[in-house]
């Protein structure tokens, strides 16, 4: 079976998103946001809890990076399976990348049972995706490039055609810039950084 093309776009949101469900008096209050490492997915997650203190639980679940491979469901409190999975689930069924939901529950008195928390909590999370658009973004590799100030110009302008992102520059006599670049743009880019003299390209 040949592998199938390599992928040069990955999906995500790029606002957040609120929802509600309600099930025998329980209110899951569901938070979807864009966030592109554990960091800044913290930062939210206490804000959200400050903002529903008097809540039973703040149940997430995220995914972060282009493999996909940084993930995490946290059921907070409840039976085990039962919250962060099915929250991850819908993140992983929209095939979506640096996305996180936090779904806070307000206990309405009844229990639901593991089977009614697994529905509630997809519910939400699902609810809460709905209502922001998925946007498609390229796949990047980063590149470190070394180079010396007089050929700065023609390295910035190759950048540039290829709709690189500079991350850092350190611009002196001898240079330093950091930058990624588009998947089906990055051989092209540095077949032609190392074309020239004086400029060395190395992956990242």
């Amino acid at each position: 079976m040949k592998p199938g093309p390599t992928p040069t776009h990955y999906q995500t949101i790029d606002k957040e998103g609120v929802a509600e469900f309600k099930d025998r008096g329980s209110r899951f209050i569901a938070i979807a946001f864009p966030a592109g490492d554990a960091d800044a997915f913290k930062v939210r997650y206490q804000q959200i809890k400050d903002e529903h203190p008097k809540a039973n639980h703040w149940c997430f679940a995220y995914r972060f990076g282009v493999e996909g491979n940084a993930f995490r469901a946290n059921d907070a409190g409840e039976p085990s399976g039962s919250a962060g999975r099915p929250i991850l689930g819908q993140i992983d069924s929209r095939e979506l990348i640096d996305v996180a939901v936090v779904v806070v529950r307000y206990f309405g008195g009844t229990l639901l049972g593991v089977p009614g928390l697994i529905h509630a909590y997809k519910t939400a999370a699902s609810l809460a995706l709905q209502v922001v658009p998925v946007i498609r973004r390229p796949l990047e590799k980063r590149i470190r490039i070394e180079l010396d100030y007089t050929r700065l110009n023609e390295v910035m302008l190759i950048l540039k055609q290829a709709q690189a992102r500079i991350l850092t520059q350190d611009i002196q006599l001898f240079c330093h810039v950091e930058a990624t670049v588009p998947v089906v743009r990055f051989d092209e880019v540095i077949y032609r950084l190392r074309d020239i003299a004086g400029v060395q390209a190395t992956t990242s």
